[in-house]
């Protein structure tokens, strides 16, 4: 059904100009909708999320070892600056402003290592004593494709464990400079932190690699320093650390138990993983999945980082050769390092979708979801700068900022495989629907997986899920009203159906960025499992713009392409600038678990490489894409069989 006008839309407008306050709410809930006592204003009192706060939960600055090797100089100081929208000079001395400030931010800076690179630049006698070091030493001063090839080096080095153990133990929990290091962060989060205005949350990557096969988690913190500085980050280097899953389980466990305080741990590049991120029988080295893994993962791990620039991680073709929009940004050369190629029977393991239809697989036999995770975008930038925006993108690292030529030099190459500089994804944000902007309300709505994530632009989506929401609800002024009253949000369990209840009923709808795109449409995801365990999915358009009609077999046309890539240009002359729709899954069987999540498109634009050759003035390869169509997906809402 197409709603191109809504009413709905003109009341959600109105929520985005609303200022976030220093306060905490905690959890919307239908008795926490209106106050017990009645009000005239219908915006008094209110104790749900009113607007999206967006951010990005993986930017890596120059304290990281790979980032400070490819060239970065900019510490966490400047990458706060930068996200709360000052103008900032890059690495290569390049200005650079975000078209508008973020809400928040995490510096999630490599564990393992951190506090190396400033050594190196120094060619301290400690470190030069390391044959590695030496080599990294020169690479980092001569600069340029030099430091790049270093940081490749060290990259390869790291995943394969083959950084000298002794060079590390100087740089791990339990030393002077590791310590001096976390200290530094934790001060400059304090500094940057502005409750009710700017979050600066806590947070570290621990960067687990089994032979370079990705399985890397970002943790985040929702205390402040006199929590955190109780504890220092976990590294994956055996003997200090590991790379097992399980062990850090242990640490963010320790660290509540010892501190009273809150943890949670985000997965990112499953894609990268050659098939371990989510196991479905056993991990990587063997060990069965059991009730103490699938409690502990659905415990610890609540979201998962679905598109970011190391490509989008939410569908492959091979594995949905039914939706037309699967194969968007894929990265499925081989691991991390390309030390290894990709197969197709590795590819269950790695992405969003399949991973949730796996989870339901997994709670038939085990009694719990591991993977019941709700889904957000981040950057993985290692240059200090979220740059999320095709038209201002900064790159993966230093190396790859703006030049004439970085299209053209392999992000990663080996006898496995290569990846290309112009394949690099301009991806993606976080948009965490908390009632405030401080550490404690925008922890909370992660960890109630109130969260969405999109490629860059900064749409506004709202998912519901009930059993009885009608049209005149989504018509309203006050659609959010009726969500939170008669339904669940996004990363929410549907409540038992009521008597008579036949079908759950989904109310969503979006609004463009109001500097960015039209929409095309607003797509449903549904997977489900059957009483054998066997799982599926079935992806519907329920939403769309310019008054389409599907063909015979339920195809919905293109919406249509006005991008002209001469001059790096579109027009917002197709689509639509808002969407929504109230929608009843037509195949509902209430002896199915399933889950739904919201897939929301932009009409197509232009890619950051059109940008780059029109300003650059260079001709680009044919292969190179050069129009791309940005989204959205929001977090699922789960339907379990009544007992």
């Amino acid at each position: 059904m197409n709603r191109t006008t809504l009413s709905a839309m003109s009341m959600l407008a109105l929520t985005l100009m609303q200022p976030a306050t220093a306060q905490d709410a905690g959890i919307a809930t239908a008795d926490s909708i209106a106050p017990a006592e009645k009000v005239y204003s219908p915006y008094a009192r209110r104790t749900f999320p009113e607007r999206p706060l967006w951010g990005d939960s993986h930017l890596h600055t120059s304290l990281s070892m790979d980032a400070g090797l490819f060239g970065n100089r900019l510490p966490p100081r400047e990458a706060y600056r930068f996200a709360r929208g000052e103008e900032v000079v890059s690495s290569t001395g390049q200005p650079v402003r975000l078209s508008r400030p973020l809400d928040w931010l995490v510096v999630a800076d490599h564990s393992d290592g951190m506090g190396m690179i400033d050594d190196l630049k120094a060619g301290t006698p400690e470190v030069l004593a390391f044959e590695q070091a030496v080599r990294w030493n020169k690479g980092l001063k001569a600069g340029g494709q030099a430091a790049v090839d270093a940081a490749l080096n060290l990259i390869g080095a790291a995943s394969q464990g083959a950084i000298e153990p002794a060079l590390l133990a100087l740089y791990s929990p339990g030393s002077k400079t590791f310590r001096t290091v976390w200290d530094k962060v934790l001060d400059e989060a304090e500094r940057a932190n502005d409750p009710g205005r700017f979050t600066a949350l806590i947070g570290f990557e621990w960067t687990s690699l089994i032979k370079g096969n990705n399985m890397h988690r970002v943790v985040i913190f929702r205390d402040g320093r006199e929590r955190v500085s109780q504890v220092e980050p976990l590294i994956m280097t055996p003997p200090i650390g590991s790379p097992d899953p399980r062990d850090l389980w242990k640490y963010l466990a320790s660290y509540e138990a010892r501190t009273g305080g809150n943890v949670l741990a985000i997965p990112h590049n499953g894609n990268l993983s050659n098939g371990i991120m989510f196991p479905l029988e056993a991990q990587w080295n063997g060990v069965e999945l059991d009730k103490s893994y699938v409690t502990e993962r659905d415990k610890w791990e609540p979201l998962y980082e679905v598109t970011q620039i190391k490509g989008d991680g939410e569908a492959h073709p091979f594995l949905s050769p039914d939706d037309e929009f699967a194969d968007y940004e894929t990265w499925d050369i081989g691991n991390l390092d390309v030390s290894e190629a990709k197969t197709n029977d590795m590819l269950a393991g790695e992405y969003a979708r399949e991973a949730l239809k796996r989870g339901l697989a997994i709670e038939s036999r085990l009694g719990t979801n591991p993977y019941k995770f709700g889904m957000i975008g981040a950057t993985d930038s290692h240059t200090s700068l979220v740059t999320a925006d095709e038209d201002n993108f900064f790159g993966k690292h230093s190396g790859a900022e703006p030049s004439a030529k970085r299209w053209e030099h392999p992000f990663m190459k080996t006898d496995k495989g290569e990846i290309m500089g112009w394949q690099m994804v301009a991806s993606g944000l976080a948009a965490v629907w908390a009632k405030d902007n401080t550490r404690e309300s925008l922890f909370d709505a992660m960890e109630r997986k109130e969260v969405y994530g999109t490629t860059g632009p900064r749409m506004t989506v709202r998912l519901f899920g009930g059993w009885d929401f009608t049209e005149r609800d989504l018509q309203s002024r006050t659609p959010v009203v009726a969500g939170y009253e008669r339904g669940v949000p996004m990363g929410g369990d549907l409540r038992p159906a009521p008597a008579g209840g036949t079908a759950p009923r989904f109310m969503v709808y979006a609004l463009r960025d109001p500097v960015g795109a039209n929409l095309d449409r607003i797509q449903i995801v549904k997977g489900w499992s059957d009483d054998k365990g066997k799982t599926y999915e079935k992806v519907y358009d329920v939403a769309w713009s310019d008054g389409r009609v599907p063909d015979a077999k339920g195809k919905l046309p293109a919406v249509g392409n006005t991008v002209d890539v001469a001059s790096a240009s579109w027009t917002n002359t197709i689509g639509a600038s808002e969407l929504g729709v109230v929608w009843s899954d037509p195949d509902f069987d209430p002896r199915h678990k399933a889950f739904y999540y919201a897939r929301v498109l932009e009409i197509p634009t232009p890619r950051w490489t059109a940008y780059d050759a029109v300003r650059f003035g260079v001709k680009m390869s044919d292969d190179v894409e050069m129009i791309t169509q940005e989204r959205a997906y929001t977090s699922p809402i789960w339907y379990s069989p009544s007992p």
